[in-house]
């Protein structure tokens, strides 16, 4: 049997982040402790790309766009969704996590999903920091897993 593992090493990878900016404070504490923890693992400040947008739905447009340029190892897209009193919770966060599985599979860019879905803003909270830092984990597994597996199968 060959097994194919990868170290958390980020040096010389390219991430993109998308960040949606509704609950916005949940979304900055996700994206420090995502950089911060990018850092750790090697990913350099000047290879990291941030850039937000209105809300969850918003998010798998963005990513479609940044993996389209072939410039970004891996994606994570940041944010919350917390249930109210409407349906609206379920179609935004269903139809965001779907669009962004569906980017992921159509460019072959690995895309961390940190879009919280919580009941509350205190769940949201307390899951922001840490959902932040296992994205950028997550972000650099993949990117050199893929890698990996394109040069022990070419």
């Amino acid at each position: 049997m060959n097994e194919l593992t990868t170290e958390l090493e980020g040096e010389g990878l390219r991430i993109g982040i998308v960040r949606s900016r509704f609950n916005e404070e949940i979304g900055r504490a996700s994206l420090e402790a995502c950089t911060a923890r990018l850092a750790e693992l090697g990913v350099r400040a000047e290879n990291v790309t941030a850039l937000s947008v209105p809300g969850a739905l918003e998010a798998p447009l963005a990513l479609q766009r940044l993996a389209g340029t072939g410039k970004y190892d891996a994606l994570i897209a940041l944010g919350a969704v917390i249930r109210g009193e409407t349906y609206h919770f379920e179609i935004v966060a269903n139809e965001s996590a779907a669009g962004i599985a569906q980017v992921a599979l159509d460019t072959g860019v690995p895309i961390a999903n940190g879009i919280l879905t919580t009941n509350t803003e205190e769940q949201a909270q307390e899951r922001a920091m840490g959902k932040g830092r296992d994205c950028a984990e997550a972000a650099v597994e993949m990117a050199a897993l893929l890698r990996l597996i394109d040069r022990k199968h070419r």
